[in-house]
């Protein structure tokens, strides 16, 4: 019995398709299953909708999604649907229209933003996929390119910040443009998520219970600690959160922080707040080992390298001028000698030591030093017993060197003692 005929006889009798013929099923294109439904044998597919789509998985994310990905995921849902419409079939949309959907993002976003709706367009139908809605996903060969905008990225020193602080209008204001700057929490999110029972006075930290990446501890740096103890000191008995006053849905963090940094005479820099998330990053990197300042940041080190760190001019600058300032470089430098290539090489005097050419033809051939035997009381450190320093006997050690110096005289020839004299009286 064919496949069809099967099919006929399981119609038929209302009895379950075999198994057999389930995975024939199974394996067969949407053309020939749509064959069978409008013959009847089988029911016809579901017809799933692009808008259906993402109003469900959006939906599905938001109780477990930070705030930020929720946007993102409806800015990429009203990109698609604007080209698409709602009622597109999701089976009917090719990668060919994916591709001319992703070069129409291209004409009027910037190659970030457009990288991060190709992969949102790449979840979303992953989804699908997993539902059985569709057979393949058409966005699944596009290529979204880097999500990093270098352009963007800039280094606020902490001069404009104190001069922000400065005009914000209240305590909790110049806290959290101290959190965003000196403790590199993400705003709001993470501000709004802080609790005076979180912050640990006694051990220098407080936690940040953050909705992206978990919780974390973050050092009381002292650049943030007097804006936070002069709102601890104004909050009101019993208050839990850290900020209080701009808990509100409709506070608009970002429009009332342009407006603080018009009052200081600032000009606004692109991503108000990741920017000064970013700026931190860069100074703490500069003076501790990179995982421990991502621990504090709550970031790793690639994202830190694409999204965070930048070179600043005092960067240049320092490596300049190291060791200038001391005459490190200008002392080091005489004294270093050639490496030998391979080991046989003699390494050149330093032109340092010219004045001590005498001294040197002293000095006799094969001569081996090393196994000189060294009295206790020389040169050498002793350590007298565990936990005490080793103690040198000075006059022993002088006595050694006079020693060494008469017997360097005495090998030296009538016309080089002369010589020696002469340098040594300058007459």
């Amino acid at each position: 019995m064919s496949c069809q005929e099967t099919l006929r006889a399981a119609r038929l009798g209302t009895q379950p398709i075999p198994r057999e013929t389930a995975v024939w099923l199974g394996s067969i294109g949407p053309t020939l299953r749509d064959r069978l439904a409008r013959a009847g044998l089988i029911e016809a597919p579901r017809q799933a909708l692009l808008g259906q789509l993402l109003e469900a998985y959006i939906a599905n994310r938001k109780p477990t999604a930070a705030a930020n990905t929720v946007k993102n995921l409806v800015q990429a849902q009203r990109r698609l649907l604007d080209y698409f419409g709602p009622t597109r079939e999701l089976a009917s949309i090719t990668p060919a229209e994916a591709e001319a959907w992703a070069a129409a993002l291209a004409k009027r976003y910037a190659p970030a933003t457009v990288g991060r709706t190709v992969r949102r367009a790449r979840q979303f139908f992953r989804a699908a996929m997993r539902n059985k809605l569709v057979a393949e996903n058409p966005f699944a060969d596009l290529k979204a390119g880097v999500q990093a905008n270098r352009d963007r990225l800039c280094f606020v020193p902490q001069e404009a910040i104190y001069r922000a602080i400065e005009a914000a209008p209240d305590a909790e204001w110049r806290l959290i443009i101290a959190l965003s700057r000196f403790g590199g929490l993400r705003c709001p999110s993470e501000h709004l998520a802080l609790r005076w029972e979180d912050v640990l006075w006694d051990r220098n930290r407080f936690y940040v219970p953050s909705p992206k990446t978990g919780g974390r501890w973050v050092p009381i740096f002292p650049e943030l600690r007097p804006y936070l103890e002069d709102a601890f000191a104004l909050a009101k008995p019993g208050q839990v959160y850290v900020i209080n006053r701009y808990r509100d849905s409709n506070a608009n963090l970002r429009t009332q922080f342009q407006r603080i940094l018009k009052r200081a005479g600032l000009t606004p820099w692109p991503r108000l707040f990741h920017a000064l998330r970013a700026s931190r990053q860069t100074e703490l990197a500069a003076e501790y080992p990179l995982h421990v300042v991502c621990s504090w940041i709550g970031n790793t080190a690639a994202i830190a390298a694409q999204h965070y760190l930048t070179v600043r001019d005092e960067d240049f600058e320092r490596a300049a001028t190291r060791g200038t300032e001391s005459g490190t470089l200008e002392a080091q430098n005489p004294a270093q000698q050639v490496p030998a290539g391979d080991g046989k090489m003699v390494n050149p005097v330093p032109q340092a030591q010219d004045s001590f050419q005498d001294m040197r033809l002293a000095a006799k051939a094969c001569r081996m030093v090393h196994k000189r035997i060294v009295s206790p009381t020389g040169l050498e450190r002793l350590q007298d017993s565990p936990g005490k320093p080793a103690i040198a006997d000075p006059s022993a050690a002088k006595s050694e060197a006079i020693a060494d110096l008469l017997a360097a005289i005495e090998a030296l020839s009538p016309a080089q003692r002369a010589e020696l004299l002469r340098k040594l009286t300058g007459k």
